[in-house]
């Protein structure tokens, strides 16, 4: 059973996202700000998180805090243990060609999602064969 990390800042859509990994069997650890995902890195980094890491993250681009979810991503690319774990960013806003370049250049991201996301079994698939090609399948 694969593990996630959610950082979404929506309630509606953070509920969905808990539900849909439910149903797909996955277990992890949820997030609604930056700020709470920051001091999770941090404390993954420092040893004191006794949880299993995720294999896969899902997080939000724009959030209501000072820190986004391009910044948490690129901490957990410089994370020696999370610097393996599969990265979605996801985005309700349309963004630019360079818009999008730049985000996954700076956050070290996997994929970028748009916002409405596509029907489960797309999006499952899609995330199971990124899972495979960082070996976590």
């Amino acid at each position: 059973m694969a593990t996630w990390m959610l950082l979404e800042d929506e309630p509606d859509l953070y509920d969905m996202i808990l539900m849909m990994y439910d149903m797909l069997g996955l277990r992890g650890v949820a997030f609604s700000t930056g700020e709470e995902a920051a001091e999770w890195v941090d404390a993954v980094n420092a040893g004191e998180y006794e949880g299993e890491l995720p294999q896969l993250a899902l997080i939000d681009i724009r959030l209501p805090d000072s820190i986004s979810g391009t910044q948490i991503a690129a901490k957990m690319r410089k994370s020696p243990q999370l610097k393996k774990t599969v990265i979605a960013l996801m985005t309700a806003y349309k963004l630019s060609v360079s818009e999008e370049n730049e985000i996954m250049k700076i956050s070290g991201a996997d994929l970028l999602l748009y916002k409405p996301f596509p029907r489960l079994h797309e999006l499952h698939f899609r995330l199971k064969s990124l899972l495979a090609e960082r070996g976590h399948g």
